[in-house]
């Protein structure tokens, strides 16, 4: 596979470690340069073949290493990896760079549910203290008076504005944002495509078919296309044969042909992974388990989430329901809306239809509780569950758990029993 290179990309990071490595008089170079753009661009990796192209040595550090149980253990890391990439300079006489990737996954705030913690100080006044002292780094409990080589610091990052301001500020950062503009994007999909005799013009054709999808998109679709013959391989040797076949077997690895790779083919895979990517975003499932507070729940009015697929019957005034018996419905059927004025002193009006309608629609009905401290950080506890043929009757034994809790957030929610997702949240009880 042929590796395609922005040049936009190499020059400033061909830059920025060579002026690091030189020693210009009454100019003050940022040490540490900030590489940051959409997720999936190929940031990493572009990256690295800079690196290989310049034949210089990295030393990494991950994002996922700048938390610990200890504290102190992450900021003690970067200095000793800083260190290391020092001596590396020295032993081999070759340029060397340390390389944080995903420092916003690690070391940033998103919002209110992120914790920031002692670490996460650490490892900012760390680099803060690095980038102002960059031949002068220091391991806990030693002192060593020689300076040490300067090592330039590279970092990626989705959004670097989630960072502590004063270690992105110009005099410590360069920032540069990676978006390949169309001739960048040509020349990578063409890369991944290279020897799977796709002409220019299909090459042109498929980018401009998904100028909003990222780079890590056409690299799925390449993969995708050999599904088709690992699928046929599992089912000719059985499933119960694959891990013997695949890991260490005598006949050595299976080999494959060389798929379709017509243009017809991979638009077919690009659109079910489009699907895929729509799926997930429709069921909001992040919004539900991970994120904080949403602006519903904040406001002074209860917390209604409609019911995304099927909508509730509409209600029928008595005198239009007698005049059009040919339409055939049940008591159970019926919202019954009128029969619901009064039903409870307790809750508002707007909280009863939604019970009704969820009864209606054949959900199932939680309740989920949460004192004053846990409702800060969207930490939910389950409650009883509500079973009753009717929307009055869920509505009595609603009230009944609301006594439980008179003194906490109470919301309760609905679940399709087909899909086992939730299709409603209802905000049902605020404590004065």
């Amino acid at each position: 596979m042929t590796y395609y290179i922005s040049p936009r990309f190499l020059n400033t990071l061909a830059v920025h470690i060579t002026k690091n490595f030189l020693d210009l008089p009454n100019v003050r170079v940022p040490l540490i340069l900030g590489i940051h753009g959409r997720k999936g661009e190929g940031k990493s990796f572009q990256c690295e073949l800079v690196f290989q192209k310049m034949k210089i040595n990295v030393v990494h550090i991950s994002g996922a290493e700048l938390e610990s149980p200890d504290a102190g253990d992450p900021a003690r890391l970067v200095r000793l990896r800083y260190r290391e990439a020092a001596e590396l300079v020295r032993v081999q006489g070759k340029m060397t760079v340390l390389m944080i990737n995903d420092l916003d996954a690690g070391a940033g705030r998103f919002d209110g549910g992120t914790q920031y913690t002692v670490n996460t100080q650490l490892v900012n006044g760390t680099l803060m203290n690095i980038a102002d002292n960059p031949t002068n780094v220091q391991l806990p409990g030693s002192y060593d008076e020689r300076p040490i080589q300067r090592i330039p610091i590279l970092v990626t990052g989705n959004d670097l504005s989630t960072l502590y301001a004063p270690l992105i500020r110009d005099g410590r950062m360069v920032k540069f944002y990676w978006e390949p503009d169309r001739s960048d994007r040509l020349g990578i999909v063409s890369g991944i495509f290279e020897g799977d005799r796709l002409s220019t013009a299909e090459i042109e054709k498929l980018v401009d078919l998904y100028p909003k999808q990222s780079i890590d998109f056409f690299s799925a679709l390449r993969s995708r296309i050999y599904d088709e013959q690992i699928q046929r391989f599992i089912h000719d040797i059985g499933l119960e044969r694959v891990s013997q076949r695949v890991v260490n077997s005598k006949e050595g690895p299976p080999t494959f042909p060389k798929p379709d790779f017509n243009f017809e083919h991979l638009q077919g895979h690009a659109q079910a992974l489009i699907m895929e990517q729509d799926r997930v975003r429709q069921m909001r499932l992040v919004r539900e388990y991970n994120q904080g507070l949403g602006r519903s729940q904040l406001a002074d009015e209860p917390d209604v989430s409609p019911l995304p697929s099927t909508p509730a019957p509409p209600s029928v005034p008595p005198s239009a329901s007698t005049s059009t018996p040919s339409t055939p419905s049940t008591a159970a059927e019926q919202p019954d809306h009128a029969g619901l004025n009064g039903a409870s002193a307790r809750l508002d009006p707007e909280v009863c239809e939604q019970v009704q309608r969820l009864v209606n629609q054949g959900c199932c009905i939680g309740l989920e509780h949460v004192d004053a401290r846990r409702f800060r950080m969207n930490s939910w506890q389950s409650g009883p569950s509500i079973t009753a043929g009717s929307g009055r009757e869920a509505i009595a034994q609603l009230e009944q758990s609301l006594a439980q809790y008179p003194k906490e957030y109470v919301r309760i929610i609905g679940i399709d029993p087909a899909s086992k997702t939730r299709v409603m949240e209802v905000m049902v009880q605020r404590p004065s």
